[in-house]
């Protein structure tokens, strides 16, 4: 049990580190319907993995990127509101990955493994998929720290400033794909963008510049991890919606707190 426990552990923590920072940029540019859509995509790329014998991790990272440069392209049509085209593509999406899991009878899907997590089933391969992910993430984020926040800050003065606005906005979109994508197995699909907006909106009231807005938040993300897996081991309760949880009461105190929001 306790090298069960220490995997699940390491697996949350590494996805802690790496959803904080980008959940920053989820709050900050109000992407968390976004998230949502890329996340209940997701389930359609495990569907497809499995039916053509792909990878899971690489068919949802192909999934999630598709879908992405889908929105791009019909954003471009500007009689469709933008959380209109969201809500049609989450929702579509996520029922046509249910449709072809229930056609694939001869074969044996763990459905609510991949709509709710299964934290503590994480092996190996798993644990080199997120911290090979994770610093592939955190390398580009940290590089590509300064163009990000131009343009979240202001996205006209960034493209004055000779910023490609298009191009790190399609960045962000990859980034937060691959962070789904690795981060299926620990929160579920239905949970993934908890771990990016809740430390991330929880780091918003103590921080005082955005760098150490995403420091809080990836160690908001950890703390959040460890309490979810201590309340699941002691109370034999669901590792990843545990886990949520204790980022919504970490959420609920600090919000408690009199201190005002800096960032």
């Amino acid at each position: 049990m306790i090298e069960f426990l220490v995997r699940a552990c390491l697996a949350g923590l590494g996805i802690a580190v790496i959803a904080g920072p980008l959940g920053c940029f989820v709050v900050w540019r109000r992407m968390a319907y976004f998230g949502d859509t890329l996340a209940h995509s997701a389930l359609l790329g495990i569907a497809l993995g499995i039916m053509l014998e792909v990878q899971l991790n690489i068919a949802v990272i192909i999934c999630c990127i598709l879908l992405a440069l889908l929105l791009v392209t019909l954003q471009q049509n500007r009689n469709i509101a933008t959380d209109t085209l969201l809500g049609i593509l989450a929702h579509s999406t996520l029922s046509l990955g249910l449709v072809i899991v229930s056609l694939m009878d001869n074969i044996r899907i763990d459905l609510m493994g991949y709509l709710f997590g299964d934290l503590l089933a994480v092996n190996n391969v798993d644990l080199l998929w997120i911290y090979s992910g994770g610093i592939l993430v955190i390398g580009l984020v940290c590089w590509l720290w300064r163009p990000l926040l131009s343009i979240t800050i202001h996205e006209e003065l960034a493209r004055v400033e000779g910023i490609p606005v298009n191009t790190m906005r399609m960045v962000l979109m990859l980034l937060i794909a691959m962070v789904i994508a690795v981060a299926m197995k620990i929160v579920g699909v239905l949970l993934i963008t908890s771990l990016l907006i809740i430390p991330a909106a929880t780091a918003r009231k103590l921080a005082a510049s955005p760098e150490k807005m995403a420091i809080w938040a990836s160690g908001l993300g950890c703390l959040a991890v460890i309490l979810g897996i201590a309340l699941s081991y002691y109370y034999n309760t669901p590792t990843g919606p545990s886990v949520v949880v204790a980022a919504g009461l970490l959420f609920i105190l600090v919000t408690a707190l009199p201190m005002k929001r800096s960032c």
